[in-house]
């Protein structure tokens, strides 16, 4: 009997497991935006010839953000109050330069996709 309920359980698994699809596309900003990835790589580009930091502050900066709660870029939000993800006493040692590669990767996408492409987005492709 134990094993019979134990073949029932991995028969749901396997049924879940194969009805789940995907939702991540490669070219989800194809007809939106479809220079996204070259405007995001030439603003970083920019910024590591201006500073050495930017790479690893940038990637420093998207791990933070994905270890609490997800990749949403809530690490990217100040606070007034000072109680945003951004100024969490583990928070307060990542380098300026992530943010300022990030900021400045969302101004020139803005400059060509006004309100298309998010933030979140933005720092995975940074």
């Amino acid at each position: 009997m134990e094993m019979y309920y134990k073949a029932l359980c991995l028969l749901i698994v396997i049924i879940l497991v194969r009805s789940v699809e995907g939702q991540l596309n490669e070219n989800f900003y194809k007809s939106t935006c479809p220079n996204v990835e070259t405007i995001v790589q030439q603003a970083v580009q920019t910024k590591v010839q201006q500073t050495q930091f930017a790479i690893p502050a940038t990637l420093r900066l998207f791990f933070h953000d994905c270890f609490v709660e997800g990749c949403d870029a809530s690490i990217l939000i100040a606070s007034r109050n000072n109680d945003a993800e951004k100024d969490s006493k583990e928070n307060l040692s990542l380098a300026g330069d992530g943010f300022d590669t990030v900021i400045e990767a969302k101004k020139a996408v803005e400059d060509q996709c006004p309100e298309i492409v998010s933030c979140a987005d933005i720092l995975a492709l940074a």
